[in-house]
């Protein structure tokens, strides 16, 4: 059985650019950061055994071909420097668009991930079924994961919430029988040199 450390990648990574740029002014390549060194971090007194990132696959939007290609391309430098740092990086769900509208009454074209979260509860559940996990760090602050949490907590398989300072989930909190919150400081230790 093993400690397996489950991410979030877009939440995970949303966290950590307000850590860095609070009003989202900056555009930020993440393709640089030191996302091992922030875990081993935060981590340093559990020894994980795998290291899962999951993110939104990324489909071509026909109003917007030129953005979804740059956004795909950066996807896909991502991924590889995940894998380069030990994570193994797996691509579910998808990243929808769908128009919106504004307080001022105006649609827009606004993209969101879909599936992402139930991927990462089957893989929970599986892998307790498959008496594979001993310790599951869940890196989401993502609140639809409580059920399948709940369910580890019936098989008696540990559960660590890592999550961040400046916007922990109280309801991952009262699910996980341990929490371990990353500060902002140590958000900022691990910034690659061109991050911006």
């Amino acid at each position: 059985m093993k400690t397996i450390l489950f991410i979030d990648g877009r939440n995970f990574i949303d966290k950590i650019r307000f850590a860095i740029d609070p009003g989202r002014k900056r555009e930020i390549d993440f393709s640089t950061y030191d996302f091992d060194g922030l875990i081993n971090q935060a981590l340093a007194d559990v020894k994980i055994d795998r290291k899962l990132f999951y993110l939104g696959r990324l489909i071509k939007h026909p109003e917007t071909t030129k953005k979804s290609e740059d956004l795909i391309e950066k996807l896909r430098k991502l991924k590889t420097h995940l894998e380069r740092q030990g994570f193994e990086v797996i691509i579910t769900g998808r990243v929808r668009g769908h128009l919106e509208k504004c307080s001022m009454g105006h649609e827009t074209l606004t993209f969101k991930e879909k599936g992402v979260d139930v991927k990462i509860a089957v893989d929970l559940i599986t892998l307790a079924y498959d008496r594979e996990l001993k310790t599951a760090v869940i890196g989401s602050s993502d609140s639809d994961l409580q059920p399948a949490i709940a369910e580890l907590k019936k098989r008696d398989i540990e559960r660590i919430y890592l999550g961040f300072e400046a916007i922990p989930n109280k309801g991952l909190t009262f699910t996980t029988n341990h929490t371990i919150l990353i500060r902002n400081s140590e958000v900022l230790k691990f910034i690659g040199k061109s991050l911006f």
